[in-house]
């Protein structure tokens, strides 16, 4: 997805563009995500304001001819609920830090929450509405923004080799099937960006967090929104290795519920784990009794890009003339792909970006993530 938006960002900017990927579109993580657009997960800070970015420019792509239905554009907006009051304070104080930046987070009493969600379990404390979340159907978002790029597209190609000059600086990539010459490479590989860093001589400690989500046959619009309760912004911006779920649900366009949300780094372990499953399929029947009457239809695993400092590495490497980087969004990727497409395309044009890459600079970690990057990754 970040590959994608880089290279219709770039095109746009009358650049030059080769997609280029080893496997099919949105065959990677991209292909076993929900397609969250969110802000309502994330604290003030470099990433938030990434997220307030490609919110906009989500919507001006949902808004251009046949873009917007073809990807499956949803303003849902998200609800975010607490079971206990102490959870409430704890959200609504998270919420007064958001909307200091610009989010837009309502309030929701518990006596209002069904006006929302008819079907949310009773008796929870109260919520915060957050208008501005939205979703898209990753692959096809994937698949239409390269369309939309008019981007060269090679797929079925794997990249062995960064090919350099005897300065040092960039020149194009090796691949199985011959090399493409070029004066800058950007690395959108997402989990696999520390792989191709490498291939260009330089660390960059990207590292896989597993996680399942579940699938339920298509239904009726019962879930409005995406719903998820308060602990998932702490699994998400926990350090721990170890597997945390917690729930997380939404309904699709196409109709099927997608149940979240779990988080493990085991490296590239893909292997089914029921203990998972079952925790994802209890909470979200805690959320919506209703579900445990619904039959599952499949499960599916990904590997968010997780980097140290939950940032993604984005920009020019200063270590390698000609590289740069798109990657390392961990959950987020689809929806802080737009940002982060235009962004790099405005540095890849010699313009002023839009926001501080400093904080996403691909060379922070040198002298300390590279050691835990050689410990996770197999």
């Amino acid at each position: 997805m970040v590959g994608a938006a880089c290279a219709l960002y770039a095109a746009r900017a009358g650049l030059s563009v080769v997609v280029m990927d080893r496997g099919p579109v949105a065959g990677g993580t991209t292909g076993a995500g929900e397609g969250n657009l969110l802000v309502s997960d994330k604290e003030p800070g470099p990433e938030l304001e990434l997220a307030l970015l490609s919110n906009h420019l989500w919507v001006d792509l949902a808004a251009e001819p046949g873009l917007g239905a073809a990807i499956e554009y949803e303003p849902k907006g998200g609800v975010v609920v607490a079971s206990a009051p102490e959870g409430l304070a704890a959200l609504e104080r998270f919420a007064a830090e958001q909307r200091t930046a610009g989010v837009e987070a309502v309030a929701v009493a518990a006596h209002q929450l069904p006006d929302l969600e008819p079907y949310l379990t009773p008796g929870l404390a109260g919520g915060v509405h957050y208008p501005q979340d939205a979703q898209v159907m990753p692959t096809l978002a994937a698949a239409h923004l390269v369309r939309a790029s008019g981007a060269r597209l090679l797929t079925g190609r794997t990249v062995s080799e960064v090919l350099r000059t005897p300065d040092g600086a960039v020149r194009g990539v090796r691949t199985d099937r011959g090399d493409i010459h070029t004066p800058a490479v950007v690395n959108a590989a997402g989990t696999w960006g520390g792989e191709l860093a490498a291939l260009a001589g330089v660390t960059l400690p990207v590292l896989p967090r597993r996680g399942f989500v579940l699938v339920t046959e298509p239904l009726p619009p019962l879930v409005r929104h995406k719903v998820y309760a308060a602990d998932y912004v702490a699994d998400v911006a926990s350090d721990s290795a170890a597997l945390q779920t917690s729930p997380v649900v939404e309904g699709t366009a196409a109709g099927p519920v997608l149940i979240g949300a779990s988080r493990e780094r085991v490296g590239f372990d893909r292997s089914f784990s029921l203990p998972v499953v079952r925790a994802l399929a209890a909470g979200a029947t805690r959320l919506f009794p209703f579900l445990e009457r619904v039959r599952a239809m499949r499960t599916y695993v990904g590997f968010r890009p997780y980097m140290p400092d939950h940032l993604p590495a984005i920009g020019p490497d200063p270590r390698v003339p000609g590289l740069f980087h798109a990657c390392g969004h961990e959950g987020a990727g689809i929806g802080l792909a737009t940002g982060t497409g235009q962004l790099i395309a405005q540095v890849l044009g010699g313009r002023t970006p839009d926001l501080d890459l400093a904080p996403f600079r691909p060379d922070r970690f040198d002298g300390a993530g590279a050691n835990e990057f050689s410990r996770e990754t197999p």
